[in-house]
């Protein structure tokens, strides 16, 4: 019994739970129904039940598939077997038997009377057993094991679940960030509705809003800077803003000061801390688009307030970037500081146009042209250049006092005294009230409005005077180098035009002591850029035409300017701007450029040599045979205007080619002359002219039919009311939409086919179509013509691979055969011979 009581009691396991059973085939009695009723309070303990914990242990395999739930079975089915293997070891650990072999002898107490049989009877007693510590550690042995099993069958049910929870991980973890975006959104608009709303009572809301720029989340980042440059246009003031200083600080005060410099100085600080994240994330590419459009939106909502000269810096740097959605912001930014001086009284475009000047000499002229042709929209005012006349008052007022002390006795020497000390009072106070009204008043002081003028048109001129200096130096070197010296990202001289454009309208802004050497810098320019005729030729093809053509047309406004001031010959700009109308070509140069100097040169010019008239008038015919409809029309509408203003030219129309008694010194045309005066164009006669009037364009061929009607006469007068400028516009914008009619003539010969006459009847009735129809049906009805024939194309192509595959098939299929035939011959032979 001792023995038995020392053995370990089997484990039960609790039973299995019952067969499942559909809700629909359970029946609820009444009987049931009313028991439930009536103990209800003995009831109370469900509601307390772990439903979670019940449902894992009982529905654990409810969302499971058909695949899934074999596996979980044959898990399950797994770990009983091993359950069962492990009882079965304790089992047979509490009856661990030695083998009699490895038994050692022990002495066995003598019985009285003992015979050899109960010997034998009793040699079960002869077995040893093991002790409990041997016991033990084979127990903990095969706990181990079975440890080591239930971790392997975990470890494989975790692998194969690992998909799903990683899936369900990603869709937790984005929708997690769906909600903190949404409700970090919720917070920063909550914010800056009630900083719009009370910005003093809100302003340090201000810091938590700035925090969302600290963001990890590029989205809340940007909805950051913007939400917080739509409330900084709102809530800054229309003044700039002075902290106090230290002394003002220990002074007493009231609250509402107390409460207006913390005001002021948050949204000082927090303005400042804006600004550098701007310019920090404008390096940025992700971020570097709503950063520029903040800081260019800031300059031109508060041109007055602190830190602007920051943000003019981030933007003039900008006015030279390659992408053109950041340069485009950035120079609308400058246009509007320098057209809406109002609101900064002029300070600010000062200090732009010097950024711009440094600018451009930092990166020696190599910007875009955007970046100098920003100062077109500059504007001056003309009278403060005209200093008034301060002495009128003060001569008054001594002629005043003069009559006075003249008047006054010497006796009168106390009561003198007394009046010039209240005067001096009086002065005192009307210069301390004129200065309190000049911070007051928002116009500023006229003498202040000339210092700033000036700075502005001496930082303008130098940058201009500074390209034309680049330019002639560049031309000399790659004149030198025999014009291989390459261009910037921009071109070799990008800024050349827009300098050019702004002298020409700021030309009479200039001091006259510059005039000399513009228009020397002008003269070289408009020839090549050197003065030398050797390396004319090398320099020539440095500079554009209309680069060239610009420069002619920037003297001509100088002259005009200054007719007084200045004598220069203007011989030279004629000589090139004769040379330049035939190296002109349409697809390479500027209409628009030539069209302008032909108006200012020649249309508006009134003196002109007879010689030089006639040679113009004899190129511009040339030239308008060679280009297209618009440069033709603004050469004749030119010629035409020369012809009725010398009236000895109109011998050109004539048929007489030796040019009679006017042609002067030389007798005979060389076209290939380069100075007009020596061409000798008034021995030549305007055939050209006779082409021209049968021009498809209309235009051309009435004018050039006008011209060649004209009469010698010198009772004639001429009012041009266009000008080759808006007839090149205009002809420029018809060759768009313009569609020449065709001359189809009406034969009288009867001796011809009916078939030839019906073939013209359908020609002009399909033209008529044709013309009646709009641009979007002609355009489908080519797009099918060309469909059809691609489809033709194709078709071609594709019965051509057929035809090679099927020869193809044809050779494989007679190899085969042959093939038949020499294995058949083959057996023949072997037949024979055996």
């Amino acid at each position: 019994m001792g023995k038995k009581s020392k053995q370990k009691k089997k484990i039960i396991l609790p039973p299995e739970l019952p067969p499942e059973v559909p809700d629909d085939e359970i029946e609820v009695s009444e009987e049931d129904l009313q028991f439930v009723n009536e103990n209800v309070d003995y009831a109370g303990f469900v509601s307390g039940l772990d439903t979670t914990s019940i449902t894992k242990h009982v529905t654990r395999v409810a969302d499971l598939k058909e695949d899934a739930l074999e596996r979980l079975y044959e898990r399950r089915l797994q770990k009983k077997k091993l359950k069962e293997k492990e009882e079965e070891e304790k089992e047979k650990e509490r009856r661990v038997e030695v083998d009699r072999v490895d038994a050692l002898p022990v002495k066995m107490a003598e019985k009285k009377g003992g015979d050899g049989e109960e010997e034998d009877g009793g040699g079960d007693k002869g077995i040893v057993r093991l002790t409990k510590t041997e016991r033990r550690a084979k127990l903990k042995k095969s706990k181990k094991e079975a440890k080591k099993l239930g971790k392997q069958v975990e470890n494989t049910e975790q692998v194969e679940a690992t998909p799903q929870a990683a899936v369900l991980a990603e869709v937790k973890e984005d929708l997690t960030a769906e909600a903190t975006f949404e409700t970090k959104k919720h917070k920063l608009a909550e914010l800056g509705i009630a900083l719009l709303a009370d910005p003093e009572s809100n302003i340090k809301s201000l810091k938590e809003m700035l925090q969302f720029c600290l963001d990890g989340d590029d989205a809340l980042i940007k909805l950051g800077l913007l939400s917080l440059l739509a409330v900084f246009k709102d809530i800054i003031p229309g003044y700039r803003i002075r902290l106090p200083t230290e002394k003002e600080l220990e002074m007493k005060v009231s609250k509402e000061v107390k409460k207006m410099r913390f005001y002021e100085s948050t949204l000082l600080s927090v303005y400042k801390s804006y600004l550098q994240k701007l310019v920090l994330l404008e390096k940025k590419s992700k971020f570097q688009h709503v950063a520029v459009r903040c800081i260019c939106t800031l300059l031109e909502a508060v041109p007055h307030f602190n830190f602007r000269e920051s943000l003019l810096a981030a933007v003039v740097k900008n006015t030279g970037s390659q992408d053109d959605v950041i340069r485009r912001l950035s120079c609308s930014a400058i246009k509007s500081i320098f057209v809406n001086e109002g609101k900064h009284g002029g300070a600010a475009t000062v200090e732009a146009v010097e950024l711009i000047a440094d600018h451009v000499k930092a990166l020696n002229c190599q910007l875009h042209p955007d970046s100098v042709e920003v100062f077109m929209s500059l504007s001056f005012h003309e009278d403060l250049g005209k200093p008034g006349e301060p002495g009128k008052e003060s001569k008054v007022k001594n002629k005043k006092n003069r009559k006075r002390k003249n008047a006054e006795e010497p006796s009168q020497l106390q009561e003198s005294d007394r009046k010039k000390s209240k005067k001096e009072l009086m002065a005192k106070m009307r210069e301390e009230v004129t200065a309190d009204y000049k911070s007051a008043v928002f116009t500023p002081d006229v003498k202040e409005q000339r210092k700033m003028q000036s700075d502005v048109l001496s930082a303008l001129f130098e940058t201009y005077f500074r390209i034309l200096k680049h330019t002639m130096q560049s031309t000399a070197a790659s004149s030198q180098a025999n014009g291989t010296l390459g261009g910037g990202e921009f071109g070799a001289h990008p800024l050349l035009a827009p300098c050019l454009n702004g002298l020409g309208k700021f030309t009479h802004f200039i001091d006259l002591d510059y005039m000399g050497d513009l228009m020397n810098y002008l003269k070289k320019l408009a020839a090549g850029g050197s003065s030398s005729d050797n390396s004319s030729e090398k320099c020539a093809k440095v500079l554009t035409v209309s680069e060239r053509l610009q420069c002619c047309i920037v003297a001509f406004k100088v002259m005009r300017s200054n007719l007084d001031a200045l004598n220069v010959d203007l011989q030279g700009f004629f000589v090139q701007l004769y040379n330049l109308i035939l190296e002109y070509r349409p697809g390479r140069d500027q209409g628009e450029v030539l069209a302008e100097a032909l108006k200012i040169m020649l249309c508006e010019d009134r003196q002109h040599d007879m010689q030089k008239a006639a040679a113009f008038v004899k190129r511009l015919a040339t030239f308008s045979l060679c280009f297209g409809s618009a440069e033709s029309m603004a050469a004749l509408v030119t010629l035409k205007q020369l012809l009725q203003k010398n009236v000895k030219c109109r011998n050109l129309l004539e048929n007489d080619a030796g040019g009679g008694s006017v042609s002067g010194s030389i007798a005979k045309f060389q076209p290939y002359a380069t100075d007009p005066n020596l061409s000798g164009a008034l021995a030549s006669v305007l055939w050209e002219l006779d082409l021209l009037c049968k021009h498809y364009q209309p235009a051309i061929s009435t004018i050039a039919s006008s011209i060649s009607t004209m009469s010698t006469s010198h009772n004639q007068v001429y009012l041009s009311s266009t000008s080759p400028q808006q007839v090149f516009r205009d002809l420029s914008l018809e060759q768009e939409s313009f569609n020449p009619k065709p001359d189809l003539r009406k034969s009288n010969n009867k001796r011809k086919r009916v078939s030839g006459t019906s073939k013209l009847a359908t020609i002009e009735e399909n033209l008529n179509s044709t013309g009646s129809l709009d641009e979007d049906e002609l355009r489908k009805k080519l797009s099918n013509h060309f469909n059809l024939l691609r489809d033709f194309k194709e078709n071609e192509k594709l019965r051509t691979e057929l035809d090679r595959t099927t020869s193809a098939l044809q050779l494989y299929e007679e190899y085969k055969k042959q093939k038949k035939k020499t294995a058949r011959r083959g057996i023949k032979i072997g037949e024979k011979g055996a």
